[in-house]
């Protein structure tokens, strides 16, 4: 994965007529919005993406690059990547099949049908929806996309951090939700080492961070506030490979934290976003990353499918 992989993506993204994935606004903060000393904070709008979150890019990138057969396209997702390849789907015009797992939120699930998915809902977490799904697949030969680990997917995901340097420039820093792990390894592959990318995942589902403090992939528990989008039980190969190269740290924040921190974008802001899009800011508010003055930090607002009546 590296940066001629991202900007071929780029470029499928952006022949495509009409448009699928949106430029997101880069939103250039001063740190007293937050009350966060003085560094500078930039807030990537990716929640305002195509089917609500970054997901968008990789799925069309995974579908423009390859042949979909009359079975059309079929996912596992804890909801995101459901929704960003059922949307994707339907602007194509082709069938959609995803599994999701019942920790799923009912609005996520609401979503998908609203887009014209078929939905079936299988297994306690992501990893049973994705054996369910992979049986189906052998079953009806429909394009596969996986949720964070396919070269097309990682390097769609990618296109998030060329767009972040051609409207503002290299940050310093990206923080970075980790789940399965597509979003951090297209970051990190486009950085490379020019931004510092620094991963961030709740206590509750540490795949990145246990990984390396095995030294390789391992099977973790996961569950708590952010599961329905970042409860992969496995760091994904690719992000993998990438990070262990590209991200030298890799942070812990639990639920509170997260749950504070999506609150104070609501009020603060209003910027209506999902826990997982949180983690970043939950970092910094906790101290588990402690940038320098000055230091232009970017967080990533990766997804807003969520209910709003939460919010509350």
């Amino acid at each position: 994965m590296n940066r001629g992989d991202i900007e071929a993506a780029a470029r499928r993204l952006r022949a495509l007529s009409p448009p699928f994935v949106l430029e997101t606004p880069l939103w250039k903060l001063p740190s007293a919005a937050l009350e966060l000393g003085g560094a500078e904070i930039w807030l990537k709008l990716e929640q305002l993406q195509a089917g609500g979150s970054f997901k968008a890019r990789g799925m069309m990138n995974r579908m423009l690059a390859n042949p979909i057969p009359a079975s059309g396209v079929i996912v596992a997702s804890g909801g995101n990547a459901g929704i960003a390849t059922a949307a994707a789907a339907r602007a194509l015009g082709v069938q959609c099949e995803v599994f999701v797992p019942a920790i799923s939120s009912v609005a996520k699930q609401a979503r998908l049908r609203e887009l014209g998915a078929e939905v079936v809902v299988t297994g306690a977490a992501y990893a049973d929806a994705l054996q369910a799904c992979v049986a189906r697949q052998q079953h009806t030969g429909a394009l596969m996309t996986h949720a964070y680990d396919q070269p097309e997917v990682v390097a769609g995901a990618g296109t998030l951090a060329l767009e972040i340097e051609a409207q503002g420039g290299v940050p310093d820093t990206v923080l970075v939700s980790v789940g399965g792990g597509g979003l951090i390894a297209g970051l990190a592959a486009w950085f490379e080492e020019s931004a510092r990318v620094v991963a961030v995942e709740p206590e509750l589902a540490p795949t990145l961070f246990e990984a390396r403090q095995a030294g390789e992939p391992v099977d973790v528990a996961v569950s708590g506030i952010a599961a329905d989008s970042l409860g992969a039980r496995r760091i994904g190969a690719i992000a993998w490979e990438v990070t262990q190269r590209q991200v030298k740290q890799s942070l812990l924040v639990p639920d509170e934290a997260i749950r504070h921190a999506q609150l104070t974008l609501w009020k603060q802001l209003k910027l209506a976003v999902e826990p997982a899009a949180a983690l970043g800011l939950a970092a910094l508010q906790t101290g588990a990353y402690r940038p320098r003055r000055d230091e232009r930090v970017c967080l990533v607002l990766c997804g807003a499918n969520l209910d709003p009546g939460t919010l509350a």
